[in-house]
């Protein structure tokens, strides 16, 4: 093979060269938006110049004091979520607010779920985010680094 064909050749990262960090963010008033996309940036390895978007190549990110987060505007009222059963007439809504109280784990992880791509790999790099409603979370023996929301 001649230097030329060499140098022409594409990078696809191994999945044993792949390593995930571990980074913790603390969600106390930090906008939902600004640190939904961050986070998933880094899930989904973007960040990274062995980035592929093919491979798992993101990071594991700790999500604490969830109850905490802030959204801009009267998105508290305003924002619903809805489900539905499956019946004729089974739509149901909650709203932002009623959401955060029942579940505020749901509302981080909803927002970076919609940040990913819609492929077979959402599902295992949404596995790699930890969301916790408190300060209190069971992931200190990966030492994970803390990671500042711009």
């Amino acid at each position: 093979m001649s230097l030329i064909t060499l140098a022409n050749k594409t990078y696809a990262p191994k999945p044993l060269e792949i390593k995930p960090d571990w980074y913790i963010v603390d969600a106390t008033d930090v906008v939902l938006g600004r640190l939904s996309t961050q986070i998933a940036t880094k899930l989904m390895g973007k960040d990274k110049p062995q980035y592929s978007p093919h491979a798992m190549v993101g990071d594991c990110i700790i999500v604490i004091n969830a109850e905490k987060v802030a959204v801009t505007g009267n998105k508290l009222v305003d924002k619903k979520y809805y489900h539905h059963s499956g019946y004729p007439g089974g739509i149901k809504e909650i709203s932002l607010q009623h959401q955060l109280e029942k579940d505020p784990t749901f509302v981080i992880r909803n927002a970076v779920k919609g940040m990913l791509p819609k492929n077979k790999l959402a599902k295992r790099i949404l596995s790699r985010l930890h969301v916790h409603a408190g300060s209190d979370h069971p992931h200190s023996a990966q030492q994970p680094k803390e990671m500042k929301v711009k």
